[in-house]
């Protein structure tokens, strides 16, 4: 009984069912004499073919292990209908297993293959999404200025830029203490643009580099555009 019931329930998860108890019973358990015995006979030739298709048995089709089981059931079935006896467990498990092997499968459907995170868009260059030049001796944002911070606030967002640091630099004509000092108020300038477009004030920390850190090494006193900026900086 526990071969039967672990066949039962292995192949009612290959279709994706587990048959109901005494499925097909009543039909046969409302038939008699002759009749009765037709039915199961036609059940049990009917699995006997199917069990020997090729087509089934090769295919690992579920509805084989039905099939093996109707003609095993169908067969105890017939042997007590010889001695005029409906026994009642076999004809349960005849209707139902010949009712299974009649069912086509259900086609399984594949799980959808897990999809690579999406890439940053390009847009989200963390290394120095901001970088501004100013003229000479001037710590007044130009309309470049302007442009950069727009870009930086409008793909804060997408690039998940949560927080900002905003370096000062000058040029190395001055002196020190003058060019920190100068440094200094353009980074200022640069963190309230951005505040001004929406970028929280908690969010954003200056720092001044005076002429420390050039972008492009020179003598002393000389002038050089590409040092007189102001850095954007992404700490996420």
């Amino acid at each position: 009984m526990r071969k039967t019931t672990a066949i039962f329930a292995l192949a009612g998860a290959a279709v994706g069912m587990i048959p109901s108890a005494a499925f097909a019973q009543d039909d046969l358990m409302s038939l008699d004499g002759s009749e009765l015995r037709s039915a199961v006979q036609m059940r049990y030739d009917a699995a006997l073919a199917l069990t020997k298709d090729p087509g089934i048995v090769n295919a690992n089709d579920p509805r084989y292990i039905w099939a093996s089981e109707a003609k095993a059931q169908c067969g105890i079935a017939l042997g007590f209908l010889k001695s005029s006896t409906k026994d009642e467990v076999s004809l349960s498990k005849c209707g139902m297993a010949y009712d299974m092997m009649n069912r086509t499968p259900q086609a399984r459907v594949a799980a959808p293959a897990p999809q690579a995170p999406a890439a940053p868009p390009e847009v989200c260059n963390a290394q120095a999404p901001g970088l501004i030049f100013f003229e000479f001796d001037s710590a007044t944002p130009q309309q470049d200025a302007v442009e950069t911070v727009e870009y930086v606030v409008e793909n804060a967002a997408v690039c998940n830029w949560t927080r900002f640091t905003v370096v000062g630099h000058t040029d190395r004509s001055g002196s020190n203490a003058y060019n920190q000092g100068l440094s200094e108020r353009r980074a200022e300038a640069i963190e309230g643009l951005m505040v001004g477009r929406g970028i929280a004030d908690a969010t954003i920390s200056t720092r001044a580099e005076g002429e420390e850190s050039p972008r492009v090494p020179t003598a002393d006193g000389v002038r050089e555009l590409q040092n007189r900026r102001v850095e954007i900086l992404v700490n996420q």
